[in-house]
């Protein structure tokens, strides 16, 4: 049903000359073409709310309004005023956007014609392409098995190229299908390593369809509590639910484990999503306990569609918090 790849044996420097184009280039110029440029009239003055800075400039004193943040109420001013006041700030929009990408064997799987490798890089590409035309600067970490690349946050079309280069490098090398399974995706190695590489603070997004090992839901919260973390979960269809196709064999991506099932078995497919539904709502509560935004993205979604909501819920969250971004260090 899959076709398993190995990890590479090594990688480039960050330092060594750009990749020849290829692969990459094609993938974001037609990026570019399809979804960026549709974006760039969806988006508008929601930019903003995609990354936000860690420098603030007073900007502004206003009265103070229901569901603001009360620790930004001027008491100077609302001792003179007899009302309260709060600051109002502006965003320093200086600052770098980190990729941790989960490239393990389970995201080369897709049902329908994408896998969730694909979305994925196409969600990277979008993002680290929207991110540098403004100047900030994008940086990846790409793990298979185990940190595979670390790519130093830039701001050029020319680094954006770098990393997808890097995912489908990732990609191309693991197609020996006998290759041996190292076990299940340590996501927790993921975010420990990802913290003791970021020293400034940063916006993080780890790009994951977190079917690992137990024991990652704290290495994510310390990582939220110096940096703005956003993970985007990847997930397939069938993984939630499966369709009546009689007796097929499973495989676990990770272990190499393999299983025949009969799906003509009503009530196994009914175990299977519960057991699917219980796994969601463990793994969104999770997520929200940590303290992270985050985005569900499918292998049957539209990547505009999804990257327009992901920025009409970054909205509603500035707006309801009604808060500066952290400093560094600075916990919730």
């Amino acid at each position: 049903m899959k076709l398993w790849r190995r990890k590479p044996a090594a990688l480039p420097a960050a330092n060594d000359p750009a990749p020849e184009a290829g692969a990459a280039d094609r993938l974001l110029r037609r990026l570019e073409w399809t979804v960026i440029r549709r974006l760039d009239g969806l988006l508008q003055g929601d930019y903003r709310t995609l990354m936000r800075g860690t420098g603030l400039d007073l900007a502004d004193l206003r009265e103070y309004q229901m569901h603001d943040d009360v620790r930004h109420i001027d008491w100077n001013v609302t001792a003179r005023q007899q009302v309260p006041h709060v600051r109002v700030f502006t965003e320093d929009r200086e600052m770098a956007a980190w990729f941790v990408l989960d490239l393990s064997r389970s995201v080369d799987f897709g049902s329908g014609p994408r896998a969730k490798r694909e979305i994925s890089a196409g969600f990277v590409g979008v993002l680290a392409r929207l991110l540098t035309r403004h100047g900030n600067r994008v940086g990846a970490l790409v793990y298979g098995h185990d940190l595979e690349a670390v790519l130093p946050p830039r701001s050029s079309r020319t680094h954006v190229l770098r990393l997808l280069h890097e995912m489908e490098r990732r990609a191309h090398a693991a197609t020996d299908t006998k290759a041996p399974h190292h076990g299940m995706t340590r996501l927790a190695d993921m975010l420990q390593s990802a913290a003791g590489l970021m020293p400034r603070r940063s916006t993080v997004f780890v790009v994951s369809d977190f079917l690992t090992e137990p024991g990652w839901e704290k290495p994510l919260a310390r990582l939220a509590q110096r940096h703005e973390v956003v993970a985007v979960r990847l997930f397939d269809p069938l993984e939630r639910e499966l369709p009546d196709l009689g007796l097929v064999p499973l495989a676990d991506a990770e272990t190499g484990e393999q299983v025949w099932v009969d799906t003509h078995d009503a009530a196994f497919r009914r175990r299977f999503a519960k057991l699917a539904a219980e796994r969601e709502d463990a793994l969104r509560d999770a997520l929200a306990n940590a303290g992270v935004d985050a985005l569900e993205l499918s292998t049957a979604d539209d990547l505009v569609e999804a990257i327009v909501r992901f920025a009409d819920m970054r909205r509603r969250r500035v707006r309801a918090t009604g808060a500066p971004p952290r400093r560094a260090g600075e916990l919730r």
